[in-house]
């Protein structure tokens, strides 16, 4: 039941994000009107009007305003911090008729550490994390971002992008090692 009230928040403030405004700090329902501090916030239209725009959650295409330089995200904050990125895509074949998602890490370790979501959210071992929709839709897992600060979950061929036949493995794309998407011990 949970999930199902923080879809339909969620839903609610998309809609009014796809009306083409982004609500006054001091109407989101998050932000104090009467505080000291919302004054000096930025808002949101300020600040993310001049982006590649969306048609979903915040709508901003973050990856692509990262790309054109838009926006230049901190890699660190502590100057001894070993920065990692990974320019490795992995395709996780889901069960059902969904097409299998594709995850790129090059576009999300452009923002993020790889601790950040191993070992804690997801195990780096391939195999070891049973990802789950219903946790996703909970928050948890990938759900963590998305439908937060990243595009929605409503955004379903995003992710469930690799097509696949009824009852087939997924068409692992060109250039992609289908021995490092499978499970220990399950060859493709």
């Amino acid at each position: 039941m949970r999930g199902l009230i923080a879809f339909v928040v969620c839903l609610s403030a998309y809609s009014v994000v796809l009306a083409g405004e982004w609500l006054p700090l001091a109407r989101d329902g998050v932000h104090d009107p009467r505080g000291p501090g919302i004054k000096q916030l930025q808002q949101p239209r300020d600040a993310l009007s001049r982006l590649i725009p969306d048609t979903a959650g915040n709508q901003v295409r973050w990856v692509q305003a990262l790309e054109k330089g838009e926006i230049q995200p901190r890699e660190k904050l502590n100057p001894a911090t070993r920065i990692r990125k990974l320019d490795q895509d992995i395709i996780l074949d889901v069960n059902g008729g969904m097409p299998a998602v594709r995850f790129p890490h090059r576009q999300h370790t452009e923002w993020l550490d790889c601790s950040n979501c191993h070992e804690g959210l997801f195990r780096s071992r391939t195999g070891e994390t049973r990802i789950s929709m219903f946790l996703i839709l909970q928050g948890e897992q990938c759900g963590v971002c998305h439908g937060a600060v990243a595009f929605p979950l409503t955004e379903c061929v995003r992710c469930h992008s690799i097509s696949r036949q009824p009852g087939q493995a997924p068409e692992v794309p060109g250039g992609v090692n289908p021995l490092m998407h499978q499970p220990a011990g399950k060859a493709p």
